[in-house]
């Protein structure tokens, strides 16, 4: 198993470090190789006469399943926690249904453990618990020979502490052992450039009690009205704005790379549907569904992972620690806004491979937050980093790259020329499936101006090519800005 640099620095600093302390704690980028690097180490631990066990933890089946195929892998043992085996995977959802047998292995023999995504598990000795960092404390924490911690986002939303790490005083900041981040997996080819784009409009109408007001863009929409982004993604006409500049997108990658694919981050079963009709349907694609109420969802996946599909949509399945190593574009489409699960979502689309190109493209609209957490993203790599606007041609807007859309589903709106409609046409889920919000609590939403894109290069060739384009089309179309 070839290692990359940074993995086998990683592998000898936690080798020293385990001559002094127990719990080492690595943060690497979504996609930098993190499973590898831990496989490895345990090897090295096992082969040095250090441990002899090893479990993995991890918050769900698909992770699990990848970390048992790498460790199996580079161990040349079994690692299916059956006698016999050198070690297992596990979900931390289990780890409160493991019995006295189970935990007994820590009495007898020397065991290193594996975090996968500790970020999921709060909690120290000072208190902030939940119940999977509560079981670690319990159970893990003064038991195991050695732990490793894994994590390519290392806060939480909650701001609670995640266990087994330190923090800084009195600043507070975590205190990682080994950093592989973004700006050094680009550097070295191991992640993909990541573009992002945050789609919004210039000029929208809202009807509500007999009064009209204009908003001048998503932000402005979101601030002074009862309007919430949660029904901006039920909004037909939006979706099918992102879904036809996604879709020309990989289309185009895939005139390169026919592997090449697309997922899709819906906020709901009924959201997750919809799209998936729209990609088919509308835009002739094909695409599967994943979420967690399929119980085949592994199966799913996996058979997605191997196959040359275009699209699949998920609903909270395809968020972390998934390996689909070909997609390419995706579309940030849940109602989930924190920064941890915006670096999640951008995570499953770095990871590179020989096959499928250097680029990686997000689109996702021009929510508040967001705009910030991508500006982050773009300020980890400040050489070259650009903000661009661009206004699209009206034609764009009529039917997404010319194709005919749901007999059932059609807004008859032309672009520059007021027109009022029901933007929520179908009861939409919030919170679930069965938490519903009525459009008439929000009156009409119209779209007066243009929707545009707003894209966060990250790298120097962006910067080029946003020069070139505006140079290009100055004659024939307003750049609202280009911000260096």
């Amino acid at each position: 198993m070839k290692l990359r640099d940074w993995q086998n620095a990683c592998v000898a600093s936690a080798m020293e470090f385990y001559s002094r302390k127990r719990h080492f704690l690595c943060l690497a980028t979504p996609g930098a190789g993190k499973t590898t690097m831990a496989a490895e180490l345990a090897a090295r631990l096992i082969e040095s006469d250090r441990i002899d066990f090893v479990l993995c933890f991890a918050p769900s089946v698909a992770v699990t399943t990848g970390l048992e195929n790498t460790f199996q892998l580079r161990l040349n043992k079994r690692f299916d926690g059956r006698i016999g085996a050198v070690g297992g995977a596990y979900t931390y959802q289990s780890m409160r249904t493991l019995g006295g047998d189970f935990w007994s292995l820590f009495e007898t023999h020397r065991v290193l453990v594996v975090f996968d995504e500790i970020h999921h598990c709060a909690g120290s000795d000072q208190g902030g618990v939940n119940a999977w960092g509560q079981e670690i404390l319990v159970r893990i924490q003064h038991q195991a020979a050695f732990t490793l911690a894994l994590t390519g986002t290392p806060w939480r939303s909650d701001r609670r502490p995640i266990v087994l790490a330190e923090y800084s005083d009195p600043a507070g900041d975590i205190q990682c052992d080994y950093v592989y981040g973004l700006r050094e997996a680009v550097r070295d080819g191991v992640c993909r450039e990541p573009s992002i784009t945050l789609i919004d409009n210039d000029c929208l109408t809202l009807k509500q009690d007999q009064e009209e007001s204009l908003y001048s863009d998503l932000h402005e929409l979101f601030t002074n009205s009862d309007v919430r982004y949660q029904q901006l993604l039920h909004n037909s006409d939006a979706l099918r704005f992102c879904l036809s500049l996604a879709c020309t997108q990989l289309d185009s990658l895939r005139t390169t790379n026919p592997e090449a694919g697309g997922l899709v981050v819906a906020s709901s079963i009924a959201h997750a549907e919809k799209i998936a009709a729209l990609l088919r349907n509308g835009f002739g694609k094909s695409a599967s569904i994943v979420t967690y109420k399929h119980k085949n969802a592994g199966v799913i996946i996996d058979q997605f992972r191997h196959s040359f599909e275009e699209w699949i949509v998920s609903v909270g399945m395809i968020s972390e620690g998934t390996d689909i190593p070909r997609l390419q574009v995706c579309c940030h489409l849940s109602r989930i806004t924190t920064e941890l699960y915006f670096r999640q979502v951008l995570g499953r689309i770095l990871r590179t491979t020989e096959k499928c190109g250097a680029d990686a493209w997000l689109y996702t609209f021009a929510e508040p937050q967001l705009v910030q957490f991508a500006n982050r993203v773009a300020e980890e790599i400040p050489s070259g980093s650009a903000l661009r606007f661009e206004a699209l041609p009206e034609k764009e807007h009529q039917s997404p790259r010319g194709l005919a859309t749901p007999d059932d589903d059609v807004f008859e709106l032309e672009w520059g020329v007021q027109a009022d409609y029901e933007s929520f046409l179908e009861s939409v889920s919030l919170l679930s499936d069965n938490a519903l919000y009525s459009s008439s609590n929000y009156g009409l939403l119209g779209c007066l101006g243009e929707f545009r894109q707003r894209l966060i290069g990250i790298f120097e060739k962006d910067v080029g090519a946003a020069l070139a384009h505006d140079s290009e089309c100055c004659e024939r179309r307003a750049i609202e800005g280009l911000v260096l």
